[in-house]
């Protein structure tokens, strides 16, 4: 049978080496005997095909046999004990095993529960007198304890830790290697024979160490293949009684591995390997990795003690880590912390970020920035065009992970990137807020480098007899530079993290200015609230009185005018002017009221009509001037207050009127969805998805510093007498009546040229 066999039924194919499932062989090492037994009555249910030359019975002896065939009393209680503890704390178990010649052999038993809770017992022989000095192991240990201490930095404590396993087992090479995020890794330490070349520096692809085989690397710390060119020992039966599945062997110490693996190792000319696993927060880092010319076996005490060592190294990684950079580090702080001391005291998050250019781009070594603020782009430093960053908001979004985005290989994953690699190869992106697409985006630019791969990283493929790509592992392992480019330098963990920090500050700062403006807008609507409740009552309580002056005054007119000189005639009419003037600014206070507590009437309006409603009714009052209006056909359906909404254009229509010395007065009334050409404001509203809908007038304008104002009641830009008079209360009363319906309202003009009114009638995103 082929080796292959034992492994995987299928060919190793570039579509499946991911899923080569090295976690089942049905096989195991030769140099020890696996066992698979029933707890409830200690039966051999599984065996491995090597018994024979190990313990002196065939397999088939064995299965279905109890445990005490091979093992006394003393030691089953032993593996009793075992089950309801922690089998790593146990293990090995020292015991002795009788041989089908009845001779009694000492065994290293590692007893533990498979995924699939099966029972499995591993039996190594012991081929020596091992004796274990517990003093001697405890200096070992101290010693080892203070070195690491006082080495400064991980290339230190890596290189500490080579030397240390190769000084303990003797092996011919033993390397540390770090994985990078993606995947790949680089031979960062390295403790060897003299005449060895080297691997210190080279890297290795991610394709070399498949994502199962990583995983069994966290599952099981420590693996040894003490003859690169054993024959392995197939599992009888292959498949379990009891789950009817080839076991589960992710944390066997013998498990047989994969074929290509092991063709790998003897293309680097490797007889013997051990591997043991560098963990940090459960995820794998990296691995400490042993190789040998010839075959070579560890006894499992030694190998423990080489764990431990890979366990101290993965709980000293995190001090390590954090010393590195340090100065950086610190930089990063103190600049975090003027930014939440600016931000704090600022009404605008942006405004401090654009007058902190330098300190934004220095947080994470960018040389450029854009801040995004409900999708205008504020750009920093050297960075792409504001179109391309538009076009790179858009495809980040949808890629925003717990709201944070980062790579320094940008083009590979976004094509247009290649036009402005020189500007942004790499970018980390945060978003301050999803509903207004307020988002900060720094740039690093490419950076060519020359990556020395440990042979060329590509697996070498070929072709079998049924027109299958077999894997085949590459057989070079000398250096290999590749020139890498569309990359920039990757960004650090603690840039990162200071990123994120950045956000975790801008947010929690504009939460606390939320509840404060929430607390402010509650006092102001309860104030709001009591003025207009005061403004309906004062307004219908004067208009009784003013009423009677205005009759009295009439009263006296009609029966004493004959009495009354010219001046009192005068004043009489003058103080009913008054009276009618009166009057009608309290009708306007009176509605501009009642707008806040009135209920809308929403119905579907086609405003074209609406519009042409009330030009048919200005007509009428207007017949002695020559008036142009344009009304758009095409107006979309909105559901509003009809009544309140005809009052909008009767007011604004009238105003283009009214205010327009031309002989021929010109009124375009229509709608537009994005900023049209005329435009001289870019509005947030057009960028909103929302009709914006204009009343547009070539009349005597409205000058700039007056834009806000003309919105205040009772505010008039010129005489009582000018322009037709007027309370000053209709602008206000349009206002209030767009506001009702969720919408904006704003102008634009220039002098003497024209005005024109934009208003939508409902918030962003709504019909």
């Amino acid at each position: 049978m082929n080796f292959s066999d034992y492994i995987f039924h299928q060919p190793i194919t570039l579509t499946n080496c991911d899923r080569e499932p090295i976690h089942i062989p049905n096989a195991i090492q030769p140099h020890g005997v696996l066992l698979i037994f029933n707890e409830d009555n200690w039966q051999i249910t599984l065996v491995s095909d090597n018994t024979d030359s190990i313990l002196g019975y065939s397999p088939q002896e064995l299965l279905n046999q109890s445990l005490s065939k091979i093992l006394s009393t003393e030691d089953i209680d032993a593996i009793t004990h075992c089950l309801d503890r922690d089998f790593e704390a146990i293990n090995p178990l020292n015991l002795k095993v009788c041989n089908a010649a009845q001779e009694t052999i000492n065994f290293s038993g590692i007893v533990h529960r498979s995924l699939e809770n099966l029972i499995i017992l591993e039996l190594e022989p012991v081929h020596q007198k091992e004796t274990y000095d517990f003093l001697g192991f405890y200096q070992l240990t101290r010693q080892l304890l203070a070195k690491i201490k006082h080495a400064s930095n991980v290339s230190i404590l890596s290189q500490l830790i080579a030397e240390e396993i190769r000084e303990i087992t003797n092996f011919d090479r033993v390397m540390v290697y770090r994985f990078d995020l993606d995947g790949s890794g680089e031979v960062i330490a390295e403790a060897k024979q003299p005449d060895l070349h080297t691997y210190l520096g080279l890297r290795y692809p991610d394709s070399d160490i498949p994502k199962q085989a990583k995983e069994l690397y966290r599952l099981n710390k420590l693996r040894l293949i003490p003859n690169v060119n054993y024959q392995p020992a197939a599992l009888i039966p292959n498949l379990s009684p009891v789950t009817q599945k080839s076991p589960d062997l992710s944390l066997s110490v013998l498990r047989s591995v994969s074929p290509l693996h092991i063709e790998y190792l003897q293309n680097m000319q490797v007889g013997a390997s051990m591997s043991i696993s560098i963990l940090k927060n459960n995820r794998l880092w990296g691995l400490i990795a042993c190789h040998h010319q010839s075959s070579k076996y560890i006894s499992y005490h030694v190998r423990t003690f080489c764990e431990l060592i890979g366990q101290l190294m993965s709980i000293e990684l995190s001090n390590k880590e954090d010393q590195e950079n340090l100065n950086d580090k610190i930089t990063l702080k103190n600049l975090l912390s003027h930014f939440v001391e600016s931000i704090s005291e600022s009404e605008d998050f942006i405004d401090v970020l654009s007058q902190n250019k330098s300190r934004l781009l220095q947080l994470v070594n960018a040389s450029g920035a854009a801040v995004i603020s409900n999708n205008v782009i504020m750009l920093l430093g050297r960075t792409p065009l504001e179109n391309q960053v538009q076009e790179l908001i858009d495809w980040i979004i949808p890629n925003l992970q717990n709201n944070l985005y980062y790579t320094n290989a940008l083009p590979q994953v976004y094509s247009p990137a290649e036009q402005f690699k020189e500007l942004s190869s790499g970018i980390i992106a945060i978003s301050i807020t999803k509903t207004h697409r307020n988002l900060i985006i720094w740039f690093r630019p490419e950076v060519i480098q020359t990556v020395d791969w440990g042979g060329n990283p590509e697996k070498q493929k070929n072709i079998d007899e049924k027109g299958n790509l077999i894997l085949s592992p590459r057989k070079s392992f000398e250096k290999w530079q590749e020139i890498v480019q569309l990359k920039s330098l990757p960004w650090q963990k603690y840039e990162i993290e200071a990123v994120i920090e950045l956000r975790s500050v801008i947010v929690g700062i504009i939460l606390k200015k939320a509840d404060e403006l929430a607390v402010i807008n509650e006092q102001l609507q309860e104030s709001n609230n009591e003025l207009d409740a005061f403004a309906y009552i004062a307004s219908h309580d004067l208009k009784e009185p003013l009423r009677g002056i205005h009759n009295y005054a009439s009263f006296l007119l009609e029966d004493y005018r004959h009495q009354l000189d010219e001046d009192g005639v005068h004043k009489l009419d003058t103080l009913m002017q008054l009276t009618n003037r009166m009057e009608n600014l309290i009708n306007a206070l009176l509605h501009f009221s009642r707008l806040s507590r009135t209920e809308l009437y929403r119905t579907d309006i086609r405003l074209n009509d609406l519009a042409n409603n009330v030009l048919n009714v200005l007509k009428i009052s207007q017949s002695e001037h020559q008036i142009n209006v344009e009304i758009a056909d095409d107006f979309p359906l909105v559901q509003a207050d009809r009544i309140l909404v005809e009052e909008i254009y009767t007011n604004l229509m009238s105003n283009a009127i009214k205010y327009n010395e031309k002989p021929e007065k010109e009124i375009e009334i229509g709608w537009t969805i994005g900023k049209p050409h005329w435009a001289l404001i870019d509005h947030q509203c057009f960028h909103q998805d929302v009709p914006v809908f204009y009343v547009k007038d070539n009349g005597i304008g409205i000058r700039e510093k007056h834009f806000e104002s003309i919105f205040r009641i009772f505010k008039r830009l010129h005489g009582r007498s000018q322009y037709g008079g007027g309370t000053g209360a209709g602008l206000t009363i349009v206002k209030k009546i767009v506001e009702r319906h969720g919408g904006q309202i704003w102008v634009e003009s220039k002098l003497m040229e024209g005005t024109t009114f934009y208003f939508t009638l409902a918030k962003s995103n709504e019909n």
